[in-house]
């Protein structure tokens, strides 16, 4: 008699979760948005302002460093509950320095509000955040902020969201007002007016639509069903009998919100406390729970085969450790579950390292507080205790062998070299080096081998000064900075041929091996750093040794011979050689692919790269010459100046070596009106005279070391 298996059904608990992060530009408002958040579910009892004037700070600004300096570093992890639903909030960072601190986030949520100014619109990190969305496939929601400032325009942010952006973006709301008028929202599902009243907002009054907005409302609604409508064959349907509900319409939101090809936008301002608990209900009503999203894993007893995992208590654990932090009880890993539960005492296994941890402590975060707890299940996100592990291990609970695809970590761009000013702290040093290299993926350090200094590597100027900073502050250790230095690199530009053959006899057993083939550059398109293709037919070099020679070249790749710095962009190919029988060894093959190497690299003509950076500018317009002048000068350049309402946007490209200080021009520039952000875009070929520069100082410098 066969038993029929019960299908699983998600908790309802699973149903009422939600995981979600919230990114935006700088200086959007997040962080005043979270703070809100906060307040409105009971989780805190009074707001405080991210800069705030009563020396207490945002919330979820727990660092020092961020409350001095009115910015997030970290993220920063919480959870509330509004209307009988759980939700994991994750308050990200906006600078393009901290990157990886939204990559993280975004890697384990289920979706997202992506919160825009209503001055400013899209900004350039607002498409960096876009961008990472899109690459975790995570469904969000749209939050214009800010309306009560001059200059507020929700619509042309919407149309900035269609066009920059390429978002399905339909408002749900309209406000009522703008600067300093804004009183409300209409709501478009609803077609009804709220009013957020009384002390922080807490008072919401719900009436008719004022008659000057009827019209804009119901043109607005009609359009807002018409997206709709493409996601629900039922509400089609209930629009040509003409009766459609409320439900009906929130479900076709859902569903095209889910499927990445709608974009709710809410509106509001959070710092007036206007239009914060009409997003909570959006939250719940169109982002994704647990349930909605698919989690894969790769399975390592099945050929790394894709496999999807389910929200499933029942089934075994798999989970991921997406954020390090050492706290004052040693480290604190930040897991999220995807299948099964994690219990109090339970052994589970890092599918990296295969070791075994027994859990301790199960928490729940709340900012820089914990709540203990004795189990979390699928879809939480939590905090464990005393387990050694690096961001982006997966654990399971040994019944299966899985792993999750990790995050993408960009490459630093920028590097310094350190060194503490006593050596009675150079203990300290290295246990802050080795706790920051852990937690961040993007911040990196090593000894350069022929300096003995100690180098630290960085997404830019701010990244790597926030580090100096904590390592004094966190571990009193007072460090002198050595001057910044690009990631230059180094390329070939022609194709060019190599024949080289190591001989060496003195006594004993000789040296013997001949290397022959031809390099050529690898478009920079297909970002490839290098290519190796053996053409060797006749066994001419015998099989063993087309290892040794790619050890030879691939050992030339960390330094090249114009500046000293790694070497890009170059395929090798071997197709012929010559060997021994008596001398030829692995050894004597690697030298003669090293010495190979950089014949055919000399006479490749190679070139010098710099990073380029991708760098915005925002400031009023009658500082608009000053703000061109200062990135002309810079070797930038400008790629697209827009001005709406007495502001301009510049974008352009400027190398990286050119962008040190400038914080400090432009503010002097524009009185410190104007504000830049700049991530990374490119490598691209140096000036010949900056090349010959560079070159120069690198002779010296050899001269000087031998």
């Amino acid at each position: 008699m066969s038993t029929a298996v019960a299908e699983f059904k998600p908790s309802e608990k699973l149903i009422k979760t939600r995981n979600i992060g919230i990114s935006a530009h700088i200086d959007s408002g997040k962080t005043t948005l979270t703070e809100r958040i906060l307040f409105y579910t009971n989780k805190i009892h009074a707001i405080h302002e991210v800069r705030g004037k009563d020396g207490v700070g945002a919330k979820m600004d727990s660092m020092d460093l961020e409350r001095e300096r009115g910015i997030t570093i970290q993220s920063a992890a919480t959870y509330c509950q509004w209307k009988d639903h759980t939700i994991n909030i994750i308050d990200t960072p906006g600078h393009v320095d901290f990157t990886v601190e939204v990559e993280r986030s975004l890697r384990v949520l289920d979706s997202a509000i992506l919160v825009l100014c209503g001055v400013a619109g899209v900004q350039s990190q607002s498409i960096t955040v876009d961008r990472q969305m899109r690459r975790y496939n995570v469904p969000r929601v749209a939050f214009i902020n800010k309306l009560d400032r001059t200059g507020a325009n929700p619509f042309r942010v919407i149309d900035q969201l269609k066009e920059k952006l390429k978002h399905n973006a339909v408002p749900v709301q309209i406000p009522i007002g703008l600067e300093n008028d804004l009183k409300g929202i209409v709501d478009l599902v609803k077609m009804r007016a709220f009013y957020f009243e009384g002390k922080d907002g807490m008072d919401i009054q719900e009436k008719d639509i004022p008659d000057d907005l009827k019209e804009l409302a119901q043109k607005k609604h009609e359009e807002l069903l018409d997206a709709a409508s493409m996601f629900s064959d039922e509400l089609t349907e209930a629009l040509l009998e003409g009766t459609p509900t409320e439900e009906m319409i929130k479900r076709a939101i859902r569903t095209g919100t889910i499927e990445l090809k709608l974009t709710p936008v809410f509106m509001g301002s959070a710092f007036k406390n206007k239009g914060v608990q009409k997003l909570l209900d959006g939250v719940l009503d169109y982002l994704a729970s647990p349930v909605d999203v698919k989690n894969k894993a790769l399975d390592q007893a099945n050929n790394e085969e894709m496999i999807v995992l389910e929200s499933n208590f029942e089934k075994p654990l798999v989970c991921l450790a997406f954020k390090l932090e050492d706290g004052r009880y040693g480290q604190l890993t930040y897991v999220r579950v995807y299948q099964g539960k994690l219990s109090k005492g339970m052994t589970i296994y890092n599918m990296s390292s295969n070791k075994k941890h027994n859990i301790g402590r199960l928490c729940r975060m709340h900012s820089d507080e914990m709540e203990d707890i004795d189990y979390a299940e699928a879809g939480d996100i939590i905090a464990l205790f005393g387990i050694d592990c690096a961001s982006g291990d997966t654990f399971t609970d040994g019944k299966i062998k899985v792993s999750m695809e990790s995050m993408f970590v960009a490459a630093p761009v920028i590097s310094l070299t350190i060194e503490a000013k006593e050596s009675k702290h150079l203990a300290n040093l290295a246990k802050a080096l080795n706790r920051f290299t852990k937690e961040d993926p993007t911040f990196q350090t090593h000894v350069d081998q022929e300096s003995g200094q100690t180098i630290i590597k960085g997404m830019g100027e701010l990244h790597l000064e926030v580090y100096i900073e904590r390592m004094k502050r966190e571990y009193g250790v007072e460090l002198i900075t050595g001057a910044p230095q690009v990631a230059y690199r180094e390329t070939i530009t022609t194709k060019a041929d190599f024949d080289y053959t190591h001989k060496k006899q003195t006594g004993g057993q000789g040296q013997f091996g001949r290397v022959a083939g031809y390099m050529e550059p690898i478009p920079l398109e297909e970002s490839l750093n290098y290519d190796f293709v053996n053409k060797v037919v006749g066994g001419s070099i015998p099989r063993e040794y087309i290892q040794s020679v790619d050890k030879g070249f691939k050992s030339c790749l960390e330094r090249g011979s114009m500046i000293g710095f790694p070497i890009i962009g170059v395929r090798c190919v071997i197709n012929d050689g010559a060997y021994h029988d008596v001398d030829s060894s692995d050894m004597a093959f690697q030298i003669a692919g090293r010495y190979a190497f950089r014949q055919g690299f000399n006479k490749a003509n190679p070139q010098i790269l710099e990073p380029i950076m991708k760098v915005e500018v925002d400031g009023p317009s009658e500082f608009q010459g000053a703000i061109l002048g200062s990135l002309n000068q810079r070797r930038g350049m400008i790629l697209n100046t827009t001005e709406e309402d007495s502001y301009c946007k510049t974008e352009a490209e400027v190398p990286l070596a050119d962008m040190f200080g400038y914080s400090t021009v432009l503010r002097s520039s524009t009185q410190g009106k104007a504000e830049f952000s700049m991530e990374f875009s490119r490598y691209a070929p140096v000036p010949r005279n900056v090349a010959e520069e560079l070159m120069k100082k690198y002779k010296v410098h050899q001269k000087d070391e031998d």
